[in-house]
């Protein structure tokens, strides 16, 4: 037998065979990254991977994604749980020197999501050969685009309605400061919402000897920039996250001319949804109103993107509970963004984060970094951690206390 983990409480029955099966998956699709919106190979291997573990067809979900419930057969229960799996590589040229790096030129499975696919159908596998232990539905939700913000988790939780119904979601990530055995989660912001900003100035042109005679856009821009960063150094509790960032200025194209058009783009992260529409509306004031102290005129348009992964309490105590004390940390949030946010929206979730770091495995580069690699010896507790999380909530089979059992 495959232990899930020695820091594990979580007894579940990962095989020899199911383990080396799972490893396969995930080395064969790190071999073959599909960047978001693109992963229609990986949808088909993870279709043709559950069918041959007679889990049945599962439907698309995202556009490239799939989706498949697993049913239990222990008695009867209303509780359904989502387990989200993300599945799309970056635009990354790899450099991490395992032996079935990325075959695709200039992509890579640099955030680990090829781990969480692997995972994912190991828990399921390991869920429908169960399935008569436990009451309930598990839907497995493998999610593509998430690192094309926040298109895959919009239109499966909103446009698609997949959480309709489901009383809970869980969420996986690895993480590549935490060590090898241990995982954890904490309650409340975990990660930021990510929202981007246009900005359009417009001003008077004029020679640049004589700038009283025009009314110039740089001039705005560079006001407008200077006040909004006091949205969070002098209008934000310290202790509230909330990051705004000019990334783009764009103005003027002579020497001796004053412009009279720029443009500024940037992004607002935020850890609490009440901040977040602050911001906004603070942005909105600001960028109108100094433009028009210059005499000049200004709009905005904010895009929002996907909301802070908010975790539920009770959620992370059943996580706590199933990991053990030995192997759970007790985790700050990450200043990243995910589109799990739209899950826990809908529904109490909660994202942990699996420990690989592996100084001997080599696992010790960040996310999104080209010389990236996971510590595979870290993904049975992942599943083992999903598996038994899982079927205690289902057993729990009490929707006014969504997560744990005596």
């Amino acid at each position: 037998m495959t232990s899930a983990s020695s820091n594990s409480q979580a007894v579940v029955a990962l095989d020899q065979a199911l383990h080396d099966e799972m490893i396969a998956a995930r080395r064969y699709l790190h071999a073959h990254p599909e960047l978001s919106n693109d992963e229609h190979h990986t949808q088909a291997f993870i279709r043709s991977w559950l069918r041959e573990k007679g889990i049945g067809d599962a439907e698309s979900a995202g556009g490239t994604g799939a989706v498949v419930d697993i049913i239990g057969t222990a008695g009867n229960s209303h509780r359904t749980l989502a387990i989200r799996a993300d599945i799309d590589a970056l635009p990354i040229e790899e450099r991490s020197g395992v032996a079935f790096s990325s075959t695709r030129p200039g992509i890579m499975h640099a955030c680990g999501h090829d781990a969480h696919t692997a995972m994912g159908l190991a828990t399921a596998a390991l869920l429908h050969r169960s399935r008569h232990q436990f009451r309930g539905t598990v839907r497995m939700i493998f999610q593509p685009a998430e690192e094309a913000e926040p298109l895959g988790g919009r239109r499966v939780v909103h446009e698609e309605k997949r959480l309709q119904g489901v009383d809970a979601a869980i969420g996986i990530h690895v993480d590549p400061y935490l060590e090898t055995g241990r995982l954890g989660a904490v309650s409340g912001s975990v990660t930021l919402s990510s929202d981007i900003f246009d900005i359009t100035i417009r001003g008077r042109s004029a020679h640049a000897a004589t700038p009283h005679q025009g009314v110039d856009a740089i001039a705005i821009g560079t006001a407008i920039i200077a006040e909004m960063q006091k949205i969070v150094s002098r209008e934000t509790d310290a202790f509230d996250a909330l990051i705004v960032s000019v990334t783009a200025f764009q103005a003027g194209a002579s020497y001796n001319v004053v412009s009279d058009h720029a443009v500024l783009k940037g992004t607002i992260r935020c850890g609490k949804p009440e901040t977040r529409w602050r911001a906004h509306g603070r942005l909105r004031d600001i960028v109108v109103g100094i433009a028009a102290l210059h005499r000049g005129e200004a709009e905005i348009e904010i895009t929002t993107g996907e909301p802070s992964v908010q975790n539920d309490a009770a959620m992370v105590q059943l996580i706590r509970e199933v990991a053990g004390e030995s192997a759970f940390v007790a985790l700050p949030g990450w200043a990243a963004a995910d589109d799990f946010g739209f899950y826990s929206e809908a529904c109490p979730s909660v994202y942990f984060r699996l420990g690989i770091r592996d100084e001997s495995a080599g696992s010790v580069h960040p996310l999104h970094h080209p010389q990236f690699r996971v510590d595979e010896a870290a993904l049975p507790l992942g599943v083992a951690t999903l598996v038994a999380a899982a079927r205690r909530f289902l057993d729990a089979d009490d929707r006014s206390s969504p997560a744990i059992i005596p």
